[in-house]
């Protein structure tokens, strides 16, 4: 096995501005490479065939896909960040439930200092952590 890699498949042509949201709100970010579907082939045409982004060092693969599936994203998979201090917890949860759903308010639920869910706009779900 060479490597484990978490694998986004956007279904509304919005991958693209998804990654560039991600590493906009995350420093030490980056979109590694995009390759487009171009005319005539299965995809939109313009729209992400294959791309590799990094948040964090951890890098990610994601698509638009060019099929429409019965499902998206689930909270069962979240992207879990570890925040060192809290206004930075604080700015990414208000960015990231900009047009999301919030699934566990911001506060203090035992198990770190300060702690909340949500889901983005985009459906992916994530888990935002101030450790003790």
């Amino acid at each position: 096995m060479e490597k484990v890699t978490p694998f986004l498949m956007f279904q509304n042509a919005d991958a693209e501005e998804a990654m560039n949201y991600y590493t906009s709100l995350i420093e030490d970010s980056e979109i590694k490479s995009i390759i487009r579907y171009g005319a005539n082939e299965s995809g939109d045409e313009g729209t992400v065939m294959h791309a590799i982004f990094t948040l964090k060092g951890q890098e990610f693969m994601c698509i638009d896909s060019n099929v429409k599936h019965a499902f998206s994203f689930t909270p069962s998979f979240s992207i879990f960040i570890t925040c060192e201090t809290e206004e930075e917890l604080d700015t990414l949860f208000e960015k990231l439930s900009v047009d999301g759903q919030v699934l566990m308010p911001l506060g203090d639920y035992g198990f770190s200092k300060k702690f909340g869910w949500v889901n983005d706009r985009f459906g992916v779900s994530w888990q935002i952590n101030l450790p003790h």
